[in-house]
Order: structure tokens, then C-alpha cells, then sequence
């Protein structure tokens, strides 16, 4: 699960409000989307719990979370009750904030700078993107997978860092503790619900 990581230090960078009305191009959506982010989080007046707040709002706005946690439970969401599915979206949800909020990481003077942009079908384009930490670390070469199917609201459903899809990763390590577990999706649901209590 430490693969998350990575996606929900860049989520981190998003910043919208109820007045603000970003892009549906892509392109300008994630690019609106970061700029405002470095901006907010130079704002030394937030605590962290604003942050994590402010952060968990962003999240469930523009992040395609019932989407992901379709994708990361693989096949079995086919053949899954509805009623253990929807228990076990919702730990994937909490999950998936906490994680997020637990991570607040101030890189509000990173560089960053999308470079290119390639769409792929009517619902998906991708836009690639470059971070450059204010640490003097490498780059990071970001690919975003932003789905376009309601063209009035992009939504991100995967990052590719340095070539790495976080959600198949992600979908990886599912995918390992339910074959360790005669693909029991309650193990899966109670390993992610250990998680909320750490």
C-alpha cells in the first residue's frame, strides 16, 4: 500500500474553492488545478488540519475514487455482491483519504510545468507534466490520466510517475493479499480498515 504515497503527495498540489470554476480542457484543468495548489500552500495562515480538510474536499471533487476502487479490486468486482462491493468501496474511500491527508508535504515552491498533452479517445487524455522539488532533488516526470466522459467535468483516475501506473500498482498489491486469501474480499475490506486505525 506504500505505493500510494507518491499520488497522494502530488493530490496534495490541488486547490479548488466554491467560486472557482476550472478549465474542462484538460490541459488547462490540471494545469489550473496545480498552480492554485503552490499558491494556497505557501499560505503559512493553514493549520494542517485545514489542510487535510481542504485536501480530503479536493479529492472527492476531482479525483475518480469509485473508479480506482473499482480498478484496483480487479475481476472480482464482476462477481462481488453488491452489497460487499459497496462495503468494500467504501473502506477503499477512507482509505484512500487518509492516506492522502496523512501526507501533507509542503511543496510550495516546487516548479511545475506540463509540457505536453495527448488524447488518447473522446474519454481519455493524457497530460504529461514535470515537478522540479525546491529541494534540489530530481525531477519527476508526471503523466496524468484524466477521463473525459462528461466533458463538463474532467476527472483524474491514475497517475503515471517516471512510467509507473499507481493505480495498477495499487491493483498489484490487491490483487496479492486476495490470492493470499482464496480472494476474500472481506480480508482485503478488514486490512484496509486496520489501516484507518493506525
Amino acid at each position: 500500500m506504500r505505493t500510494l504515497k507518491i499520488i497522494f503527495i502530488l493530490l496534495f498540489f490541488f486547490n479548488q474553492t466554491n467560486l472557482q470554476a476550472y478549465s474542462t480542457n484538460p490541459k488547462e484543468f490540471i494545469f489550473e488545478l496545480v498552480s492554485d495548489a503552490i499558491s494556497k500552500l505557501s499560505d503559512k495562515s493553514l493549520t494542517n488540519e485545514e489542510k487535510a480538510k481542504f485536501i480530503e474536499k479536493i479529492a472527492l471533487e476531482n479525483v475518480d475514487i469509485k473508479a480506482l476502487s473499482l480498478y484496483t479490486l480487479g475481476e472480482l468486482r464482476k462477481s462481488t455482491e453488491e452489497e460487499i462491493l459497496l462495503s468494500y468501496q467504501t473502506a477503499f474511500e477512507k482509505y484512500f483519504l487518509k492516506s492522502l491527508t496523512s501526507r501533507l508535504t509542503d511543496y510550495s515552491s516546487s516548479k511545475f510545468e506540463v509540457t505536453n498533452s495527448d488524447q488518447k479517445s473522446a474519454n481519455y487524455t493524457i497530460i504529461q507534466s514535470v515537478v522540479s522539488p525546491d529541494s534540489g532533488d530530481p525531477e519527476i516526470k508526471i503523466d496524468w490520466r484524466v477521463y473525459t466522459k462528461n466533458p463538463d467535468k474532467p476527472l483524474i483516475r491514475d497517475l503515471i510517475v517516471e512510467g509507473l501506473s499507481l493505480a495498477r500498482t495499487q491493483k498489484e498489491e490487491f490483487a496479492s493479499i486476495l490470492n493470499s486469501n482464496n480472494n476474500d474480499i472481506s480480508i482485503l475490506i478488514k486490512k484496509l480498515e486496520e489501516f484507518l486505525k493506525k
